[in-house]
């Protein structure tokens, strides 16, 4: 039973995962498109404890996501090339990780406070932005619980085996979900909340970010009306 359900969900969620989230955005473009956006808040609630947790959140989630996709996805031979172990790798990732999730998690929990306790801000949220927050909240809090447990197999033998897995699940090759039975129980739930988000994604603001172009990082703050108006 314990492997079937390994199976179930690291062997066949990803994939429904990633129709419904590649399949689900062409289909909201396609037919919502109103509904492509950020829907900021800034123009009810724009003060410094605001652009403080924005900051924090969006540099610590847009550091994570390319960390995750280039430190799981990155050929073991090509790093072997560079002169990089697994142990080294896993050092980084723990210290990165740890530093960025933290930056994320703070910025995120000042976010959730301002959207429950701001009565604007909560008027102007729609049905999905405080559960996506909230999910996203926790899963940066998962992150930062497998440092622990990362921490007990600095030779990289766990960061293998989940990268194993990233790269036969990206290129489709059977018996991925072996590599992660073994895993400690807190990634496993990190897995699989990390591709419940990928699920969720077409139904939330978060599509706006297909639509961000390369000087987003950048960009000034977007004036919505004047100040005192």
């Amino acid at each position: 039973m314990d492997a079937f359900f390994n199976n179930l969900l690291f062997g066949y969620y990803p994939y429904i995962a990633g129709t419904v989230f590649l399949f689900g955005s062409l289909v909201r473009f396609d037919m919502s498109q109103y509904t492509w956006k950020t829907n900021s808040s800034q123009i009810v609630d724009s003060g410094p404890r605001f652009r403080l947790a924005n900051n924090l959140f969006h540099i610590g989630v847009l550091f994570l996501f390319f960390g995750h996709l280039v430190g799981l996805l990155t050929p073991h031979s090509w790093e072997q090339a560079l002169g990089i172990t697994p142990g080294l790798h896993q050092i980084v990732a723990m210290t990165s990780g740890g530093i960025f999730g933290a930056c994320a998690a703070i910025g995120g929990a000042l976010l959730i406070h301002r959207r429950l306790t701001n009565p604007r801000v909560r008027a102007q949220s729609s049905q999905m932005d405080i559960p996506i927050l909230i999910i996203l909240f926790i899963q940066l809090l998962l992150g930062l619980a497998t440092i622990p447990f990362s921490a007990q197999h600095l030779d990289g033998s766990e960061m293998m085996l989940l990268s194993i897995w990233a790269q036969r699940i990206v290129t489709f090759r059977p018996d991925a979900a072996a590599f992660v039975a073994t895993v400690p129980w807190v990634f496993k739930i990190h897995l699989f909340l990390g591709l419940t988000i990928f699920l969720l994604f077409p139904f939330t603001r978060l599509v706006h970010i297909w639509s961000a172009p390369i000087w987003y990082l950048g960009r000034r703050f977007q004036i919505v009306r004047a100040r005192g108006a």
